[in-house]
């Protein structure tokens, strides 16, 4: 099939259907609450998918990488990419292996990105991305330069063909199962930063930011 051929992805829930979603309001939350997203590609008859650092803009998500890598070449030459956000919330422990499962929130987008060629418009996106990975930093660093904004691809992918999927129920199990004597329920998971870390070249002390001492990320 060449790419004239190509008809877009097949976005329908064949499984698990009630977990499924096309609301893009609850797509923008679980983006929102990511902060690394996984691309699927092809080149030639090899896949592969590689973990990026995200941001979103309105109705866009946003990906940078070196002008250099061969990635970020063939996605802004647009080849079609698949790119997915994954929350894992939590076991799900039924009384049974098989009816054991995740609590999750994803999102799977489809498309072709492009590459934003203006110096101004690669600034902004890649404030929006380092806003986005540490809230208040733009407040204390300086501002990219020249040099180093032309060695980045900034890569704009419309999130308009999408998928939701989001499962939060307690376990269900077999009829039969209900009176064993295991114990069944919910482990919940949370992603918690850690204390921060200075460098080990400061050469003098600067103290802990307001922004990162109040732990924000959540």
């Amino acid at each position: 099939m060449t790419d004239h051929d190509y008809a877009g992805p097949d976005m329908r829930f064949r499984r698990l259907r009630k977990k499924g979603s096309r609301d893009f309001a609850l797509a923008c939350d679980i983006i929102d609450a990511a902060r690394i997203c996984h691309v699927g590609f092809s080149l030639g008859q090899q896949p592969y998918v590689l973990p990026m650092a995200h941001a979103r803009d309105g109705e866009s998500l946003l990906l940078h990488g070196s002008i250099a890598s061969r990635l970020m070449k063939s996605l802004a030459d647009g080849l079609n990419c698949c790119v997915t956000v994954t929350h894992l919330d939590g076991l799900v422990v039924a009384r049974s292996a098989f009816n054991s499962s995740m609590h999750y929130r994803s999102v799977m987008i489809f498309g072709r990105a492009t590459a934003l060629t203006g110096l101004d418009d690669k600034k902004r996106a890649l404030n929006i991305l380092t806003e986005h990975l540490i809230p208040g930093r733009l407040t204390e660093i300086r501002a990219s330069t020249r040099k180093e904004l032309n060695a980045t691809t900034v890569l704009v992918l419309p999130i308009r063909e999408f998928t939701v999927k989001v499962s939060d129920a307690p376990p269900d199990d077999a009829a039969a199962d209900l009176d064993a004597a295991v114990w069944a329920g919910v482990i919940p998971f949370a992603l918690k930063a850690g204390t921060p870390q200075a460098a080990p070249d400061m050469n003098i002390q600067i103290p802990l930011p307001a922004y990162l001492a109040k732990n924000r990320f959540k």
